[in-house]
């Protein structure tokens, strides 16, 4: 009976509605603070992991899942690709040819990563192709020297499909007049917008016409690999490591863009952390009003001491009631949460409608919708988080009721 006795009474003080003035108002501000809070970092965190999950699977249609290379061009590039496609992880693979260049305009110039790929093989044709904006990826012919970019370089060039650009190569050209950089003009036969940073760094060519600026005949820089879960590309390159030989090096998305989501992430890590304020402050709020119901009730507390009721009891008591604040607004604000998240993409659209302003302008943030992604593992670790301050804020006021002393207190009661 003693054990469920602080239950009972502070689930009672928690529905009393005697409790009025300056204390309710702040117990229903703790209440809300919380349950607001809880939201907020939901729904944030959802939005982010929503852009998180459209930025990935926007740039893994662009770059390879897994890259093949090796110190020198490789010869035997077909005996490879035909290996590594009988693993059952993989959808497709092609031959590339890679290099660094300059492309310029009569005005503006800008550096950038050339790749040489075959538009028929693998699958990284047909997944860029669908985020091609203006002309197509299947316009790269061997011998023609087209060029398919991404939307930011050409804005950053001034150019659209139809229009020339100079390429200017590292390597050098030994004439009579001297050793010059090696150029070709290159025509644009397509833009794609990806929505990241390949937008403005890389370039596609055909794989011929690679080999032929680099001058490597038939041999290739490496092969790209198009898995049937990216996701789960570490694996496959573990896996695949202990068939290379010493020279043979694997490259994954992971690698090639750990600056990119290591950026993300901590982005998300930093929100998480400025939104848990909000948790901190209604915790605060739950320390107040637990102290003054503790001023309030000191005359209840001394006649429980009297009556034979143990400090660790008082204590309970009022931990019970700051827990079930608490808890309340952490439930109450996870279902609201999870509620709102799911349904923001919706209410965006709604209000776009309504106002007839869109948001997202796809020009800019190269999305026409609010993307969300509720992850379970975030919503328990707010939920975890919330529910702990809670019951860290409960500790400090509970201590106080428990060290009331019922003889100073009912000594000047008459």
């Amino acid at each position: 009976m003693k054990n469920i006795l602080p239950l009972m009474i502070g689930l009672r003080y928690v529905r009393s509605k005697q409790s009025e003035g300056f204390f309710s108002l702040v117990s229903a501000f703790s209440f809300g603070a919380m349950t607001l809070g809880v939201i907020a970092l939901i729904v944030v965190l959802s939005v982010m992991n929503g852009f998180d999950r459209e930025i990935k699977s926007r740039v893994l249609s662009v770059v390879p899942h897994i890259s093949l290379m090796q110190s020198v061009p490789l010869s035997d590039w077909r005996q490879k690709l035909a290996r590594q496609l009988g693993d059952p992880s993989v959808v497709s693979a092609s031959p590339f040819v890679e290099t660094q260049g300059m492309l310029s305009t009569e005005k503006r110039q800008q550096g950038v990563s050339v790749q040489g790929l075959d538009p028929e093989l693998g699958s990284t044709g047909n997944l860029l192709d669908r985020h091609m904006i203006s002309g197509s990826l299947s316009r790269l012919q061997p011998g023609e020297f087209g060029v398919v970019m991404g939307s930011l370089l050409a804005r950053s060039l001034g150019v659209m499909a139809g229009d020339s650009v100079v390429l200017t190569l590292p390597e050098m050209t030994l004439t009579p007049f001297g050793a010059f950089p090696r150029v070709k003009q290159l025509r644009v036969v397509g833009i794609y917008q990806v929505g990241a940073q390949v937008d403005s760094g890389i370039a596609f060519v055909h794989i011929a016409d690679a080999q032929t600026l680099k001058r490597n005949g038939d041999m290739v820089d490496g092969v790209r690999f198009t898995l049937v879960d990216p996701y789960r590309v570490q694996e496959v390159v573990d896996r695949w490591r202990t068939d290379m030989g010493p020279d043979g090096q694997l490259v994954s998305w992971r690698d090639s863009l750990s600056a990119l989501f290591d950026a993300i992430h901590m982005e998300k890590l930093v929100v998480g952390s400025l939104l848990t304020i909000i948790i901190a402050v209604a915790a605060f709020n739950i320390v107040a009003s637990l102290v003054l119901l503790v001023a309030d009730k000191r005359k209840d507390i001394a006649v429980l001491r009297a009556m034979g009721a143990s400090s660790g009891t008082i204590t309970g008591i009022f931990r019970v009631q700051g827990i079930a604040v608490g808890l309340s607004g952490v439930v109450l604000g996870v279902g609201l949460g999870c509620l709102l998240a799911s349904q923001l993409g919706a209410l965006v659209a709604f209000v776009e409608g309504v106002v007839g302003v869109s948001v997202f302008d796809p020009e800019v943030y190269f999305i026409s919708q609010l993307p969300t992604d509720i992850q379970w593992p975030d919503v328990l670790a707010v939920a975890a988080v919330g529910a702990l301050i809670s019951i860290a804020a409960t500790v400090y006021p509970a201590y106080r009721a428990g060290t009331v002393s019922p003889a100073e207190v009912l000594r000047y009661e008459h």
